[in-house]
């Protein structure tokens, strides 16, 4: 075996392992709402999610050829040089998403992969090897236009079709409103799964595109492998399976609180969005995409939207192309410093370490299908501020019960900007 093709295999490796994190990342653009909801099960709704995702991988390469072909310069480098380009690009995606998964933040998986792209090319090759603009092609046209509107088309579709939704069913019988579209819900979960499948798992398959091109494995011109398409497809899949906890608890609990009506529309503005994107070959963020849906759902009920959380949701976003980039360039420069087989390898090695750290953290704080529908604020006793700011707030309702002030029929939401109740409810029981 020679030196190049083990840096290709550890690349394509790399590119399964950044798959997974994606997978696993992702879960909750599909399957939150539906968990909140109570709609499916945590553990049936990953498992249906999984599949889907394997199935929609299947379904088009039209992303894959952007990823492959509209981000590196690949007349201006080959060969070795591109194979620790799309590394070092790779570790700085999957660490970044490793992160936002650690502190439970949905962020874009495919904007941490293009900046890790992004900066190890501007690393090695300076800003002339990146393809900003080229008529509709290049990172601005491609990723960052669809960057901001996809979230701001996202909130106002489902926003009307929520408002639409609740008009329509006013004078219904909630509880078998409520059971419809419980119902709904699972099949519009289960199209933005596959919609998933057909946009993130391509990017994977651009990537070691792009690595069997700088191995000479490829030509730029050539069809995507089959083998290619199946690893990526499996890889998402089994990143989906595993949950994601974290992030599918902040889109479920943490943004808006969500009944089945909210998550049907939610779902299905995502769906058509993504699956729309995917057609005219557009990378698009479905994170950020299911977000604003999400909200758009508050904004159409006129539910209270915890806007803190969508704050540090945005700030987010706005540091994964930097940051996600500057981790790349760095991996870049350490490989390229070090040289050779041995640059990969140091890398490789500071990437699973790296990973073994979050992971551990992680454990201290664990999210799992038993604390999935609870969010810190609403739970009484959890350890953070929120919590005790909610267990004061319900302390001075019961004074006021028993004092009988007429106001205690209407509480308003908790730090964190919680759901109402009704009246004569609490603000657990209005809850779904």
């Amino acid at each position: 075996m020679t030196v190049e093709l083990l840096v290709l295999l550890i690349v394509i490796v790399t590119a399964l392992a950044f798959d997974f994190t994606n997978g696993f990342h992702d879960t909750a653009n599909a399957m939150a709402t539906s968990i909140a909801t109570g709609a499916l099960r945590p553990r049936v709704a990953v498992a249906l999610s999984a599949v889907l995702n394997l199935i929609g991988a299947f379904l088009s390469v039209a992303v894959a050829a952007t990823v492959a072909k509209g981000i590196v310069r690949l007349d201006a480098v080959q060969g070795h040089d591109l194979l620790i380009i799309v590394f070092a690009g790779l570790v700085g995606g999957i660490l970044w998403n490793l992160l936002t998964w650690l502190f439970g933040l949905p962020s874009s998986s495919s904007h941490a992969l293009f900046g890790g792209l992004i900066g190890a090319t501007l690393a090695a090759l300076g800003f002339s090897g990146v393809i900003w603009a080229a008529g509709s092609d290049g990172v601005l046209t491609k990723i960052i236009l669809p960057a901001v509107l996809a979230p701001i088309i996202a909130a106002m579709v489902s926003a009307i079709g929520t408002w639409l939704v609740y008009r329509i069913t006013k004078k219904s019988d909630p509880a078998k409103v409520e059971t419809g579209f419980r119902w709904g819900q699972i099949g519009s979960a289960s199209l933005v799964s596959l919609a998933h499948g057909t946009n993130d798992a391509q990017k994977t398959m651009g990537v070691i595109f792009l690595a069997l091109v700088a191995h000479g494995s490829l030509t730029k011109n050539d069809e995507m492998p089959l083998w290619v398409m199946a690893a990526c497809a499996v890889a998402i899949a089994a990143g989906t399976y595993l949950g994601g906890w974290r992030i599918i608890r902040t889109l479920g609990k943490g943004l808006v609180e969500i009944e089945s009506p909210q998550g049907l529309a939610a779902e299905s503005a995502s769906a058509a969005i993504i699956l729309t994107s995917a057609h005219f070959g557009l990378p698009l963020s479905t994170t950020q995409t299911a977000t604003g849906s999400i909200l758009g759902t508050g904004l159409g009920k006129g539910a209270e939207v915890r806007w803190g959380v969508m704050g540090r949701m945005v700030v987010a976003w706005l540091f994964t192309l930097p940051l996600a980039g500057l981790a790349g360039a760095v991996c870049w420069a350490i490989a390229h410093f070090i040289g050779g087989l041995a640059g990969v390898l140091v890398v490789f090695a500071i990437l699973l370490a790296l990973s073994g750290l979050i992971y551990l953290r992680s454990r201290k704080d664990p999210v799992d299908t038993t604390n999935v529908n609870e969010w810190p604020g609403d739970t009484p006793g959890a350890p953070t501020s929120v919590a005790k700011a909610e267990a004061a707030r319900d302390e001075q309702s019961a004074e006021q019960d028993e004092s009988g002030d007429p106001n205690d029929s209407a509480p308003t939401g908790g730090a964190g900007g919680n759901a109402t109740a009704e009246p004569g409810k609490s603000p657990r029981s209005a809850q779904v």
